[in-house]
């Protein structure tokens, strides 16, 4: 199985590089922003948990969050691997990842970190306002998702450095030209 996390903060490109991934890989995309906005979309308990945590630009608690990944990863048992999208955001998330993966008899293959700079990634989240009026895109939420990364989410780069999983790639540019360099990254693999 080829497992990725492609890591990244809010605005990184990380869905729209996600998609072309997995049509050249085959991969599952699971990405924990869409199980958030699946479960609020259909207004389940958990659904409106979540909806009031996003609104206030907090993350989900993990145990939350793992269950949810676990159930995701569950339903697709002839998956060729997983592109994990938006998780892990903790250390201690990335640690409850490796051990389910291992629980399944396999493991993460590498972490892509996407590196965009806080001003381009304020235009992109702007830019994408505009044309999708999500919730967690407003002005003052979006700033609040971009300070959690860099105050907490970011620590989970040396988690897998120390595992020598890490790869970063260049998130300004060309949508292609980013492609390319993400796919030889995953083609090492």
């Amino acid at each position: 199985m080829l497992n990725f996390v492609l890591f990244g903060p809010p605005g990184a490109g990380k869905g729209t590089q996600s998609e072309k991934l997995i049509e050249k890989y085959q991969l599952i995309h699971i990405s924990t922003g869409d199980l958030f906005r699946a479960h609020i979309k259909n207004q389940s308990p958990l659904g409106q948990q979540v909806s009031a945590l996003i609104a206030e630009g907090q993350l989900v608690p993990d145990a939350i969050t793992i269950a949810m990944l676990e159930e995701e990863v569950d339903k697709n048992p002839q998956a060729k691997g997983f592109i994990f999208d938006g998780f892990p955001r903790t250390v201690p998330q990335a640690e409850a990842l490796d051990a389910f993966l291992e629980s399944k008899g396999t493991a993460l293959a590498g972490v892509i970190a996407l590196d965009v700079d806080q001003d381009e990634l304020t235009k992109r989240i702007a830019q994408r306002q505009l044309e999708t009026g999500r919730v967690d895109d407003q002005a003052d939420k979006l700033q609040k998702r971009i300070e959690e990364y860099f105050s907490k989410t970011i620590h989970v780069l040396p988690y897998y450095e120390g595992q020598q999983k890490l790869s970063k790639v260049n998130g300004i540019g060309k949508i292609d030209d980013i492609f390319a360099e993400l796919s030889a990254v995953i083609d090492q693999y």
